[in-house]
Protein backbone atom coordinates (compact mmCIF):
# COMPACT_ATOMS: atom_id res chain seq x y z
CA UNK A 1 0.00 0.00 0.00
CA UNK A 2 1.26 3.54 -0.94
CA UNK A 3 0.76 6.05 1.59
CA UNK A 4 1.36 10.19 0.64
CA UNK A 5 3.92 11.71 2.03
CA UNK A 6 3.32 13.27 5.61
CA UNK A 7 5.38 13.46 7.50
CA UNK A 8 5.73 17.37 8.30
CA UNK A 9 7.46 20.19 10.71
CA UNK A 10 5.40 23.42 11.54
CA UNK A 11 7.44 26.17 12.51
CA UNK A 12 5.81 28.31 14.67
CA UNK A 13 8.13 31.23 14.73
CA UNK A 14 11.43 32.40 12.83
CA UNK A 15 13.50 34.27 14.70
CA UNK A 16 16.32 36.31 12.60
CA UNK A 17 19.34 33.56 11.82
CA UNK A 18 22.63 34.17 13.77
CA UNK A 19 25.83 32.78 14.97
CA UNK A 20 24.23 29.58 17.18
CA UNK A 21 20.89 29.75 16.60
CA UNK A 22 18.16 27.25 17.62
CA UNK A 23 15.55 25.39 16.07
CA UNK A 24 13.20 26.81 13.96
CA UNK A 25 10.81 24.10 14.12
CA UNK A 26 7.82 25.38 16.49
CA UNK A 27 5.16 22.24 17.13
CA UNK A 28 6.10 19.18 15.11
CA UNK A 29 2.76 17.08 13.25
CA UNK A 30 1.94 13.83 11.62
CA UNK A 31 -1.00 13.01 9.18
CA UNK A 32 -3.04 9.85 9.75
CA UNK A 33 -2.70 7.04 7.36
CA UNK A 34 -5.94 6.27 7.80
CA UNK A 35 -8.12 9.59 8.27
CA UNK A 36 -5.55 12.13 6.79
CA UNK A 37 -6.14 14.04 10.17
CA UNK A 38 -3.12 15.78 11.60
CA UNK A 39 -2.03 14.78 15.09
CA UNK A 40 0.71 16.85 17.29
CA UNK A 41 3.68 15.13 18.09
CA UNK A 42 4.93 15.90 21.79
CA UNK A 43 8.80 15.54 21.60
CA UNK A 44 11.60 15.78 18.88
CA UNK A 45 12.49 12.30 19.99
CA UNK A 46 9.07 11.04 18.67
CA UNK A 47 8.99 12.93 15.75
CA UNK A 48 12.53 11.38 14.96
CA UNK A 49 11.49 7.74 15.29
CA UNK A 50 8.20 8.28 13.65
CA UNK A 51 9.56 9.77 10.82
CA UNK A 52 12.91 7.16 10.93
CA UNK A 53 10.40 4.53 10.46
CA UNK A 54 7.30 5.82 8.45
CA UNK A 55 7.72 3.56 5.21
CA UNK A 56 7.59 0.51 7.49
CA UNK A 57 5.77 1.19 9.78
CA UNK A 58 3.31 4.07 8.60
CA UNK A 59 1.21 6.54 11.68
CA UNK A 60 -2.07 5.80 12.26
CA UNK A 61 -4.38 7.80 15.00
CA UNK A 62 -4.76 4.65 16.84
CA UNK A 63 -0.70 4.39 17.96
CA UNK A 64 -1.71 7.30 20.07
CA UNK A 65 -3.34 6.28 23.50
CA UNK A 66 -7.03 7.33 23.95
CA UNK A 67 -7.03 8.46 20.41
CA UNK A 68 -8.80 7.48 17.15
CA UNK A 69 -9.84 8.56 13.74
CA UNK A 70 -13.31 9.80 15.42
CA UNK A 71 -11.30 12.58 17.60
CA UNK A 72 -11.29 16.23 15.87
CA UNK A 73 -7.69 17.13 14.35
CA UNK A 74 -5.56 18.67 17.01
CA UNK A 75 -4.13 20.96 14.29
CA UNK A 76 -5.56 22.03 11.10
CA UNK A 77 -3.60 22.58 7.85
CA UNK A 78 -4.09 26.14 7.25
CA UNK A 79 -2.05 29.37 6.21
CA UNK A 80 -1.25 30.47 10.13
CA UNK A 81 1.46 28.71 10.44
CA UNK A 82 4.63 28.36 7.58
CA UNK A 83 4.18 24.31 7.15
CA UNK A 84 7.74 22.23 6.23
CA UNK A 85 7.45 18.50 4.80
CA UNK A 86 10.27 16.49 6.12
CA UNK A 87 11.00 12.97 4.67
CA UNK A 88 10.25 10.04 5.45
CA UNK A 89 12.70 7.53 6.54
CA UNK A 90 15.46 10.32 7.58
CA UNK A 91 17.63 8.52 10.02
CA UNK A 92 17.44 9.24 13.79
CA UNK A 93 20.66 11.68 14.98
CA UNK A 94 23.45 8.80 15.82
CA UNK A 95 24.02 9.79 19.99
CA UNK A 96 25.23 12.84 21.61
CA UNK A 97 24.04 14.31 17.90
CA UNK A 98 21.29 16.67 17.30
CA UNK A 99 19.92 17.59 13.75
CA UNK A 100 18.55 20.89 13.77
CA UNK A 101 16.21 22.71 11.22
CA UNK A 102 16.80 26.31 10.69
CA UNK A 103 14.99 28.68 8.29
CA UNK A 104 16.77 31.10 6.72
CA UNK A 105 15.42 34.70 7.63
CA UNK A 106 14.14 35.19 4.11
CA UNK A 107 12.06 32.05 4.67
CA UNK A 108 13.53 30.97 1.28
CA UNK A 109 14.94 27.65 2.20
CA UNK A 110 15.48 25.40 5.84
CA UNK A 111 19.22 24.50 6.42
CA UNK A 112 19.89 21.36 8.36
CA UNK A 113 22.77 21.12 10.98
CA UNK A 114 24.08 18.50 13.12
CA UNK A 115 24.97 19.35 16.63
CA UNK A 116 28.45 17.14 16.63
CA UNK A 117 29.37 15.49 20.11
CA UNK A 118 32.24 18.31 20.25
CA UNK A 119 29.72 21.16 20.06
CA UNK A 120 30.65 22.07 16.45
CA UNK A 121 27.67 22.09 13.85
CA UNK A 122 28.33 20.12 10.83
CA UNK A 123 26.66 21.36 7.65
CA UNK A 124 27.71 18.44 4.96
CA UNK A 125 28.58 15.14 5.24
CA UNK A 126 32.43 16.09 4.60
CA UNK A 127 32.60 18.06 7.76
CA UNK A 128 30.74 14.52 9.60
CA UNK A 129 33.67 12.97 7.92
CA UNK A 130 36.44 15.44 9.21
CA UNK A 131 34.79 14.77 12.57
CA UNK A 132 35.19 11.28 12.47
CA UNK A 133 38.84 11.47 11.04
CA UNK A 134 39.88 13.73 14.10
CA UNK A 135 37.83 11.62 16.61
CA UNK A 136 38.40 8.24 15.92
CA UNK A 137 37.02 7.36 18.91
CA UNK A 138 33.61 7.53 17.51
CA UNK A 139 34.27 5.71 14.38
CA UNK A 140 32.68 3.01 16.45
CA UNK A 141 29.59 4.34 17.33
CA UNK A 142 28.80 6.80 14.33
CA UNK A 143 28.86 6.58 10.84
CA UNK A 144 28.48 8.98 8.35
CA UNK A 145 25.80 7.08 6.78
CA UNK A 146 23.58 7.82 9.80
CA UNK A 147 23.58 12.04 9.03
CA UNK A 148 20.70 12.72 6.55
CA UNK A 149 21.44 16.65 5.45
CA UNK A 150 17.88 16.13 3.20
CA UNK A 151 15.87 19.77 3.22
CA UNK A 152 12.73 19.53 4.11
CA UNK A 153 10.31 21.17 1.47
CA UNK A 154 8.72 24.56 2.77
CA UNK A 155 4.72 24.67 1.78
CA UNK A 156 5.47 27.94 -0.25
CA UNK A 157 1.66 28.34 -0.21
CA UNK A 158 1.50 29.25 3.95
CA UNK A 159 5.01 31.21 3.46
CA UNK A 160 2.96 33.59 1.00
CA UNK A 161 -0.06 33.62 3.37
CA UNK A 162 2.12 34.31 6.52
CA UNK A 163 2.21 37.59 8.30
CA UNK A 164 5.51 36.93 8.79
CA UNK A 165 6.35 37.25 5.28
CA UNK A 166 3.56 39.78 4.44
CA UNK A 167 5.73 41.38 7.21
CA UNK A 168 9.17 41.01 6.07
CA UNK A 169 8.21 41.82 2.73
CA UNK A 170 6.87 44.86 3.37
CA UNK A 171 10.01 45.80 5.21
CA UNK A 172 12.08 44.67 2.21
CA UNK A 173 9.97 46.80 0.04
CA UNK A 174 10.19 50.01 1.84
CA UNK A 175 13.88 49.58 2.01
CA UNK A 176 13.87 49.53 -1.26
CA UNK A 177 11.99 52.81 -1.62
CA UNK A 178 13.77 54.29 0.94
CA UNK A 179 16.82 53.94 -1.46
CA UNK A 180 15.20 55.03 -4.20
CA UNK A 181 13.85 58.27 -3.23
CA UNK A 182 17.98 58.94 -1.52
CA UNK A 183 18.96 58.16 -5.41
CA UNK A 184 16.24 60.60 -6.97
CA UNK A 185 17.14 63.22 -4.25
CA UNK A 186 20.68 63.03 -5.17
CA UNK A 187 20.20 62.98 -9.27
CA UNK A 188 18.24 66.27 -8.01
CA UNK A 189 21.08 67.71 -6.14
CA UNK A 190 23.61 67.14 -8.72
CA UNK A 191 21.25 68.45 -11.07
CA UNK A 192 20.48 71.85 -10.15
CA UNK A 193 24.84 72.47 -9.90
Amino acid sequence: MHYPLIILQVVGRVEKKKRGATESIGLYAVQCCECHKWRTVSTKDEFETIRENFTEDPWFCSKRPECSCEDPPDIEYDSSRIWVIDKPNIPKPPPKTERLVIMRGDLSKMDIYYVLPNGKRARGIGDVQKFLDTNPEYKDRISAESFSFTVPKIVEETVSQSSLWKTKKAKKQDKINASSSKKDKANASSSEN
